[in-house]
């Protein structure tokens, strides 16, 4: 099965799961909301524990019994969405999310952690099911949201919340078609759709540009996704596209068409996978983009079953209209910029839409090369802000050569209301300009750091700093709360720091400098690999070949690339020593994609094992120390004996 079409029976495998579990705690009311009434200017639901009827904004319905867990109150969250209308979402089939207006509280069946609004907290009982229903703590969730907790009559509880009080608007305070919403589409993305029966979405808040979601009987599953494309694709390559990708799939095709007539050419195709669910899949082009339809009828035992989702499925359009009302839009970007967060670390910012975001490791990149990457370490006991600025530039001095970068200066910067230093700097490794802004904040033993980094043919990235710091909002307190002495920054490790690695299986041993990133370190296998500014380091070990036969298929191949490639230099092959045995060293010299660099093979043998060591290092990034750390590093290397 291709990769496409496994990442999306993982999707649906999960929200099967998932959705059945949330389905079984939502009830959805039919009751007409509160604020229908000009009389009401509140909603509110009243509960008890050991009770299994709650009053509703007026109405009295049955729910399950809420209950005490260490001192905490836990009740139903359909609560929150049948009398607020939160907004309920399902991630990763155990995390659940409660949205209304500007807040968020984040839950994780069986953890005792929340996340309100950014902000960690502990819980004294953790979300549970309970016969089908999802029970959470009530005061958590109930002020997470902006609502009020009051004692009621004879040991009750109410809880309300004003709308006026809130940013939501009171028309539509979440998806749900009974507010007066009858299509979804993204903003952003440029897509509507009439709104599907029994709406549960999945998780889409990391990457709108795929967007999931199911019905809450688990009758249906779908996905829609949007891809920047500047091809244009007509329907016959449409048609082909979806075919091929169906067939790497592993799926059968069962009926396939294209429409070059419609209002938007599309072609579709109708398959059965493996676990025979009948899927229709759809593509269209338009708005510089390919949007793809992914639809699941997991009922059905025929493709003509499908047919009754047509009028569903046409109701597809490229096309949004911000000034239709009835149009939940999906979209988290605001003014060109999408919020995210990292919980661990208790930081929040906004980044350009269209950015690929990796918040695990708070990483942003944009298509062109730009990049924000944020990081926390702990700080050195007595170290300030001007040493750390030192070591920044001591870094970059190590790092390039003398024509390769430029110091611009350093001025003082407010990060989440901490003040800071920003270094500017310029860099090039042979292909083009790059101005980097170091930013810097100490708060608590703690370094906060963020490194934004921008092609200088890039201008309009180069003028999004500013905004970018402006956004950005750290609880210093989640830190401190969390971590004890966290690891070193290893770009900012003495250069001279080793560690001792072995490899009991293929025999060797070597001292490997702390301040390279481990690309593949597990010593026991092949290859090992690290990376480190402008360079990498690999050991390769075989035991299918010999060292003469090695050697002279990369001789081979290098005569043969030079041949072609005017910018490769290949240096005659030297017979040395390695390690105590012989070897066979090969050098080159290479500019690709306007990056030059120099690069060594040593291949030597013991016993059956053929040890291939490679190494790189770009020419705008060989200063002395680089190179001695690479020198270091292979003297280093020792065979050994197995035990």
């Amino acid at each position: 099965m291709g990769k496409k079409g496994q990442a999306r029976m993982k999707r649906i495998t999960l929200f099967k799961m998932g959705s059945a579990l949330l389905a079984c705690s939502i009830v959805f009311s039919a009751a007409v909301p509160a604020w229908a009434d000009s009389a009401v200017d509140k909603l509110s639901f009243k509960v008890k524990t050991g009770s299994t009827s709650a009053w509703m904004n007026g109405r009295d319905e049955k729910i399950e019994k809420p209950y005490l867990d260490h001192g905490t109150v836990m009740v139903p969250l359909g609560l929150f969405k049948r009398t607020f209308g939160s907004e309920l979402r399902l991630e990763n089939s155990d995390v659940v999310k409660v949205m209304y207006g500007p807040h968020t509280v984040s839950m994780t069946i069986g953890t005792n952690t929340a996340w309100v609004d950014g902000r960690k907290v502990k819980l004294d009982a953790a979300p549970v099911m309970l016969s089908g229903t999802l029970m959470v703590p009530l005061r958590v969730v109930a002020e997470g949201i902006g609502a009020n907790i009051t004692p009621g009559s004879m040991g009750a509880l109410v809880v309300s919340l004003s709308p006026s009080d809130t940013s939501v608007d009171v028309e539509d305070p979440g998806i749900d078609t009974d507010l007066g919403k009858t299509k979804i589409g993204n903003s952003f993305y440029g897509w509507t759709m009439n709104y599907p029966n029994g709406l549960l979405l999945g998780d889409s808040e990391r990457d709108e540009s795929i967007v999931s979601f199911a019905d809450t009987e688990n009758t249906y599953y779908f996905e829609v996704h949007a891809t920047d494309q500047d091809v244009k694709l007509g329907v016959d390559e449409l048609l082909g596209k979806l075919t091929d990708d169906a067939k790497n799939a592993g799926q059968l095709v069962v009926d396939r068409e294209s429409f070059p007539l419609a209002k938007v050419p599309y072609a579709r195709i109708i398959v059965k996978d493996g676990d025979g669910t009948f899927w229709e899949n759809r593509m269209y082009y338009g708005n510089d983009r390919l949007y793809e339809i992914y639809f699941a009828d997991l009922n059905a035992s025929n493709y003509k079953d499908l047919k009754k989702y047509t009028g569903l499925l046409n109701s597809f359009s490229i096309s949004y209209n911000p000034l239709d009302k009835t149009v939940k839009d999906l979209s988290t970007v605001k003014s060109g910029m999408r919020h995210e967060y990292n919980d661990y670390y208790g930081i929040s910012l906004d980044v350009p839409a269209g950015w690929s975001v990796d918040n695990t490791n708070m990483y942003y990149e944009s298509k062109k090369g730009s990049y924000l990457k944020l990081n926390v370490s702990s700080s050195p006991k007595g170290s300030s802000l001007e040493q750390w600025t030192e070591e920044l530039t001591t870094w970059l001095k190590e790092a390039f050569v003398q024509d390769s970068y430029q110091i611009v200066g350093t001025s003082p910067i407010e990060i989440s209301g901490e003040q800071g230093l920003v270094n500017e700097v310029r860099y090039n490794y042979g292909d083009g300009w790059i101005t980097e802004y170091e930013a810097m904040v100490l708060h608590n033993g703690y370094r906060y750091y963020a490194e934004y980094s921008v092609p200088e043919d890039q201008k309009g990235d180069l003028g999004k700093f500013k905004d970018l710091m402006k956004s950005i909002d750290i609880d210093f307190k989640v830190v401190s709360e969390t971590f004890g002495n966290m690891e070193e920054d290893s770009s900012l490790i003495s250069k001279t720091k080793t560690t001792t690695k072995q490899s009991k299986a293929f025999k060797y041993q070597i001292n490997i400098p702390q301040y390279w990133t481990a690309n593949q370190d597990k010593f026991e296998k092949s290859p090992v690999e690290y990376q480190f500014t402008g360079g990498r380091f690999r050991i390769t070990t075989d035991n299918s070949t010999s060292m003469e036969a090695a050697a002279n298929q990369l001789k081979s191949y290098y005569t043969d690339a030079a041949k072609y490639q005017k910018d490769l230099k290949v240096e005659p092959t030297e017979n040395i020593t390695f390690a105590g045995v012989p070897a066979v060293s090969i050098n080159l010299h290479q500019i690709k994609d306007g990056i030059s660099y120099s690069a060594r093979q040593i291949l030597f043998q013991k016993d059956d094992i053929v040890y291939t060591i490679s190494t790189s290092l770009n020419d705008a990034n060989a200063t002395a120390l680089q190179k001695d750390a690479i020198e270091r590093t292979l003297n280093s290397l020792t065979l050994t004996e197995s035990k």
